[in-house]
């Protein structure tokens, strides 16, 4: 398959990697970590597949991948230290339905599970991307966010990367796949903030009830 015989993102990242070879497939994922609509399901198997043709090796394909995970979740993490916790709770303050409190239990929940999330949320899709924002944020240790990202990204990397490779011509099965679970997690989250929103409302008309 070439660049000529696909076309959207799939066609993108083949011109990605038909360009620049393994490191292509590194860019192509490290862009995906900035712009979470950038499917790794795609980009991951199709560079699997593109190693079954010989046009890099398998290890390179999973090692410029890792490498392009990593440094995109570093990009986030920056931005969420530059933010820091003062901007944060400021721009929550001016936010509707957002409590100050709310930032605080984040703050507390994360110093309890920071780790554990950072690691498993690598495998978690649109999640991957977002979790490196406050852990630059809280400031977790830069040694240890690399090491659990790179850890978390080196299997998720390895299994689609696989997957791809062995698939072979099918490797677009993965997409179809994992399309489902992406949007079975999209939808738990649009429920989690509608569930918030709800919540915080019903409390404010009960205050506001109290109040009369």
């Amino acid at each position: 398959m070439s660049s000529t015989t696909a076309d959207g993102i799939a066609g993108w990242a083949i011109h990605l990697m038909e360009a620049l070879g393994a490191p292509g497939a590194g860019v192509a994922i490290a862009l995906e970590n900035l712009f979470p609509p950038l499917p790794s399901e795609v980009i991951l198997p199709l560079a699997g597949f593109t190693a079954s043709k010989g046009n890099m090796s398998l290890f390179d394909a999973v090692l410029w991948t890792t490498f392009g995970s990593v440094a995109g979740a570093l990009a986030l993490y920056g931005v969420g230290a530059l933010l820091g916790r003062e901007r944060v709770v400021a721009i929550a303050a001016k936010l509707p339905l957002v409590d100050v409190s709310d930032i605080e239990k984040t703050e507390a929940w994360f110093a309890r599970h920071g780790r554990k999330t950072v690691f498993f949320g690598r495998m978690i899709p649109i999640f991957r991307s977002l979790i490196s924002i406050p852990a630059g944020v809280e400031r977790m240790p830069l040694p240890v966010f690399t090491l659990l990202t790179t850890l978390g990204s080196l299997i998720w990397n390895t299994a689609f990367v696989m997957a791809g490779y062995l698939l072979g011509e099918n490797w677009s099965l993965v997409e179809g796949y994992m399309g489902i679970v992406s949007k079975v997690v999209l939808g738990v989250v649009v429920l989690a903030v509608l569930a918030f929103v709800a919540i915080r409302l019903a409390g404010r008309n009960k205050g506001g009830h109290r109040v009369r």
